[in-house]
């Protein structure tokens, strides 16, 4: 977060911001033909009522989904991964899984991407896991509670 930070603060114009609208959920589909272009087929199976979530979550959903989606290419050797993303009535939860060589490192431990996961989850007072599933491959699995006026 801190290097994103450090990035947008340069003064000569580098580290401008996109001025394209944020990612949302919406949005996932794009990430799955990269995933394609990348040789990783991605399933998605989305549960629950489609409605527009505030922008926060839309965006660390869009941005979880991303990363998990980008380890699975760079780490797991998996060549397919599922995406679930089910809104419930109080919740938006978010699993990835893969069925690839796992991950032998902590989770957290293994660079940027799962602290990064971890973090976004954190500040919307989420739940966050990751780690090698018992049948071998890697979850990764967010919680994250909407606030009641959107439940």
């Amino acid at each position: 977060m801190l290097g994103a930070l450090r990035q947008a603060d340069r003064s000569d114009g580098a580290g401008d911001a996109p001025l394209g609208p944020a990612p949302v959920l919406a949005d996932v589909e794009r990430l799955v033909a990269r995933g394609r272009d990348a040789g990783l087929r991605v399933d998605v199976e989305w549960r629950g009522e489609h409605r527009a979530l505030p922008a926060e979550f839309e965006l660390s959903g869009y941005r979880i989904i991303q990363e998990a989606i980008t380890n699975v290419v760079r780490h797991s050797g998996a060549d397919a991964c599922r995406v679930t993303v089910e809104r419930g009535e109080d919740d938006l939860s978010i699993e990835v899984t893969d069925e690839g060589r796992g991950s032998t490192v902590l989770p957290g431990a293994a660079g940027y991407g799962l602290t990064g996961m971890r973090e976004r989850a954190a500040l919307l007072h989420g739940e966050f896991t990751a780690g090698p599933r018992p049948e071998g491959g890697f979850r990764v699995a967010v919680r994250l509670p909407l606030p009641m006026a959107v439940a």
